[in-house]
């Protein structure tokens, strides 16, 4: 008796395999979705157990809620989209500098 497992996709048909695989995959984005939703919801526990105690503190608060809104409906509005550009930019321009 051979000590070597059997892979079981060799004896399915091309359209059984496929299947297999689209499972897999599926079951992958599920699992990769669900540690977004964990880490998403992570951050927003973090961010409001307290108020921001400086600007940087603050820029980082306010980046993450207008990339929120950039992903509704209403941010795709051309208008929205040149608001937000334009906010994220100054957010970025007027943050200080970190030295390294």
């Amino acid at each position: 008796m051979a000590d070597d497992p059997i892979d079981l996709d060799l004896h399915r048909g091309m359209s059984q395999q496929k299947a297999t695989e689209e499972r897999r995959e599926r079951k992958d984005v599920a699992a990769d979705q669900a540690a977004i939703r964990e880490r998403r919801d992570e951050l927003e526990a973090a961010l409001a157990v307290q108020p921001a105690a400086t600007w940087p503190d603050l820029a980082i608060k306010l980046r993450y809620l207008i990339d929120l809104f950039a992903a509704t409906p209403e941010a795709q509005d051309p208008l929205h989209q040149k608001l937000i550009e334009r906010v994220l930019d100054d957010l970025t321009r007027l943050a200080p500098q970190r030295s390294s």
